[in-house]
């Protein structure tokens, strides 16, 4: 049987999303955590500074290194990110776990600044993230591989992307905001047939959000 693009069946009768194909830890990440509604601060902070990491690179290379990522970065708890110093950045420098660039090193350390403002002024990272949502009557009636590469973006990520930039963020550019929004579940662009996106979007509706 020939399957629709953008889908593949690693052996276990699930369809999944081809870009995961690589290895085991790519679909576990897939089928329980892509897509999939987060509404907890530190898990949105950790992956708005992956995502940052990631520029240029691809989210395996970075996934792949993410526990060594959570042990240099306090586990992405910004009131302790806030207090790291030189001799921090030096020490992530000489981290061969990590991506070691200076620039994005000192980008997270200073986006764990804002995220402490940000949730003076909006209670929570995940009330102001979630406040950027989507109307599910803008996105598309089918989630083709043909459709969901043809979004690299959207309004809502170009918005979400020059307000975080206005509040003093870096490394958030929209295309960033936009694969932020798709992995933490604010868009659900699992493909059709893909065994995951019902599930996402069963999460989704059962989702309380603070907005």
């Amino acid at each position: 049987m020939t399957l629709p693009a953008g889908l593949f069946d690693s052996g276990d009768g699930c369809m999944r999303c081809s870009w995961c194909a690589a290895t085991p830890l790519y679909q576990k990440y897939h089928d329980h955590e892509w897509g999939f509604p987060v509404t907890d601060d530190r898990r949105l902070f950790e992956k708005l500074c992956l995502e940052g990491f990631q520029a240029g690179l691809s989210w395996l290379t970075i996934l792949n290194k993410r526990e060594a990522f959570r042990a240099a970065f306090a586990n992405f708890d910004a009131e302790a990110m806030v207090r790291f110093d030189e001799n921090d950045v030096a020490r992530l420098l000489a981290d061969s776990g990590i991506v070691r660039h200076r620039g994005k090193i000192e980008s997270a350390i200073n986006n764990a600044r804002r995220v402490l403002e940000l949730r003076e002024q909006h209670g929570s990272l995940a009330a102001y993230c979630w406040g950027f949502e989507p109307d599910p009557k803008t996105r598309p009636k089918r989630f083709t591989l043909a459709n969901v590469k043809a979004m690299t973006s959207s309004p809502e990520s170009v918005a979400l992307s020059k307000d975080l930039k206005k509040k003093g963020w870096s490394f958030v550019g929209p295309t960033t905001m936009y694969a932020f929004m798709q992995a933490m579940g604010l868009v659900n662009d699992h493909f059709d047939g893909c065994h995951a996106r019902e599930k996402a979007l069963k999460a989704r509706a059962e989702l309380q959000v603070l907005k």
